[in-house]
This record gives C-alpha cells, sequence and structure tokens, in this order.
C-alpha cells in the first residue's frame, strides 16, 4: 500500500478493509484521541504521545498499541507480532467486521490513555550492537559507493544488512546475500524498506 499524504487520503484509497478500518475510526476519534499521519499510516495521540494506529494487510486489520505490553489484556486480543523484537507494541488483529468490539475497544483505550498521560512506558532497551561481518566489510572496502552509501545509512539498517550476512551458514550463501545487497545498499536502502510502507 502507498504511504498516504493525511488521514483522509489513507481511508479513501485503502484497498482492503475500507469499510472496518473506518469503523475503527470512529470508535478511535470517540475516545479524544489526536488524529495523525506517521509511518504512512493513522496514528492517534494524546499530549503528542502515540497511542494506537491502525492498518489494514493483506489477511487481517487491527490496532496496534504503542505501549501495549502494559495493557491488562483482559480478553486476550493482543499479540506481539515480533516475539523476541518487539518490548511495548502488541497488535489486535482482525478479521472481519465482526471482531470490531467497540465497547470493548473503548475499555482497551481508556487503559492505553491513562498510561499515555501517567508516563509509563515499557523502558527501552540499547540498541544491539553492529557486527560487521568480515565479508561485508571487504566488499563495502572494495566498492567505494556501496561503502560510502552503507556509512550513511542509519544505525538500524546498518545492522539489518550485517545480520542478514552474519545468518548466513556458508560461505557460499554469505557471497550471494552480499551480491543481492549491494545493489540495494547503493541504492540508499534499507534491507527491509518495502514492508517498512506497507
Amino acid at each position: 500500500m502507498r504511504k498516504a499524504v493525511d488521514v483522509d487520503d489513507f481511508f479513501d484509497n485503502a484497498p482492503l478493509w475500507r469499510a472496518e478500518l473506518t469503523a475503527l475510526r470512529m470508535a478511535l476519534l470517540a475516545s479524544g484521541l489526536d488524529e495523525e499521519i506517521k509511518w504512512g499510516a493513522p496514528c492517534y495521540t494524546i499530549g503528542g504521545v502515540n497511542v494506537v494506529g491502525l492498518g489494514g494487510f493483506k489477511s487481517y486489520f487491527g490496532l496496534w498499541f504503542f505501549q501495549g505490553a502494559l495493557l491488562t489484556d483482559p480478553e486476550k486480543v493482543l499479540v506481539n507480532a515480533q516475539e523476541g523484537r518487539t518490548k511495548a507494541m502488541r497488535q489486535w488483529r482482525m478479521m472481519s467486521s465482526g471482531d470490531i468490539r467497540p465497547a470493548i475497544i473503548a475499555r482497551y483505550l481508556k487503559e492505553a490513555i491513562s498510561l499515555a498521560k501517567s508516563g509509563v512506558a515499557v523502558a527501552k532497551t540499547a540498541p544491539k550492537k553492529l557486527i560487521m561481518p568480515p565479508e561485508l566489510a571487504m566488499a563495502l572496502a572494495t566498492d567505494k559507493k556501496a561503502g560510502a552509501a552503507f556509512k550513511a545509512l542509519t544505525p538500524g539498517r546498518q545492522r539489518e544488512y550485517a545480520d542478514h550476512v552474519n545468518e548466513a551458514k556458508q560461505a557460499a550463501t554469505k557471497e550471494k546475500r552480499i551480491a543481492k545487497i549491494l545493489p540495494m545498499i547503493r541504492a540508499g536502502g534499507g534491507l527491509h524498506d518495502k514492508y517498512r510502507d506497507c
């Protein structure tokens, strides 16, 4: 899905789940949260603090609570989309309009808003250290354009590339991965950029 320029653009051009996303929007606006676009999708905030976002994907649509790990989750609807990687955010995935339960959503929102107002949040951990594989370091030293572009990437994007190469067990696999990512690095993009725009 393309990135929306504003909230109305997002809802007007949602290719999937348009009616369901609009119903969720109404529930979120009823809570008194401010609505804006962040990362190409609607984000609902209070006092500048991210509380909840919404989005639609191929097999589901739903909400994500930025501090969802702290919610009591009495209905057991929240899931960690990236177990082992995501500490605070939790998703509430829905598969049909029948899964939209405004009274329950309102209770979750009330608790999430209360947490946001109190300033309570999951503690941030130090970012993972970059472990540069020697094979990638050699390729970047040889390919000056890729080397300069790599240095200009954010630390997170640098780690994504390094981890991608480090995760390969065999030398041949590492070489194939490096050959595949060098054009992406030269272009100034991240390994997972195509998923960031979903």
